[in-house]
């Protein structure tokens, strides 16, 4: 019988001396190696890391879809559970990684369950949120459009479903939430002005409509009482933010 295969962590951070430590708490003794990938943070991150034993790297930041596939690369071991710095196990997933390694035959995929101002948030389309984010890293890696990224796997590797959650830890104002629609909505927009993608006043108005009435209806955001709302209201409010972007864009404005 071949012994458990070891997993290493791979981790990209900038200025998350806020998240990193749950994070690092959580992993426990379910991984056999952190690798942090930092993009230069000006606050207590490496000192946090530095606690623990924790491989620090740091790397000039590039994109989301880069700076992840260059931490997957700089692992020691071929399986790679890869977080972001504001998310942590739950036991019953640290409990299900460990039985994963009895039987390592796919990649693992997790719900995860978003915290978002103390509230765990359970519909808005935010739930379950299904990530696979446990994988081989000689065959997969991080792609997608920015900011949107996600592991890319071979078409033959199965894929098991691990048992319990992982939390994420969005936003802990309202504050936050607006300051990464700023921040994500002109990624986007760019993303798609490269693509040749056109805009204007009609499909925002189509678009924002349709966000907000399928977070908040079909998705049955308004279960989740004043938060369903809340984040309904921004999610409409980050779609018109992305395309209102992208119609400046093509109008050959800066943004």
């Amino acid at each position: 019988m071949n012994p458990p295969p070891s997993i290493s962590a791979a981790i990209i951070t900038f200025n998350e001396e806020r998240n990193i430590r749950r994070c690092l708490e959580s992993l426990g003794d379910v991984v056999d190696e952190i690798v942090v990938v930092d993009s230069f943070s000006t606050d207590t991150t490496r000192n946090i890391c530095e606690e623990f034993s924790v491989r620090f790297i740091q790397n000039p930041f590039e994109g989301h879809i880069q700076q992840k596939n260059f931490a997957l690369q700089a692992t020691t071991h071929h399986w790679v559970l890869s977080l972001d710095a504001d998310e942590a196990l739950t036991d019953e997933l640290r409990q299900s990684i460990r039985d994963w390694k009895l039987q390592p035959n796919g990649a693992g995929a997790m719900n995860r369950l978003t915290n978002y101002c103390g509230k765990w948030v359970h519909h808005c389309g935010w739930y379950p949120d299904t990530k696979i984010r446990l994988v081989d890293r000689r065959t997969c890696k991080w792609g997608g459009v920015n900011p949107h990224d996600k592991l890319l796997l071979p078409g033959d590797m199965p894929v098991i479903h691990l048992e319990g959650d992982l939390l994420h830890y969005s936003y802990y104002t309202r504050e936050d939430h607006l300051k990464q629609i700023t921040y994500f909505s002109s990624i986007a927009a760019k993303e798609l002005h490269a693509r040749g993608k056109s805009s204007g006043f009609g499909l925002i108005f189509i678009k924002v409509l349709a966000q907000f009435f399928k977070s908040f209806f079909l998705k049955r955001g308004f279960l989740d009482g004043s938060t369903g709302w809340t984040i309904s209201r921004l999610s409409a409010y980050a779609t018109f933010r992305k395309y209102d972007n992208l119609r400046k864009l093509n109008q050959g404005r800066e943004l």
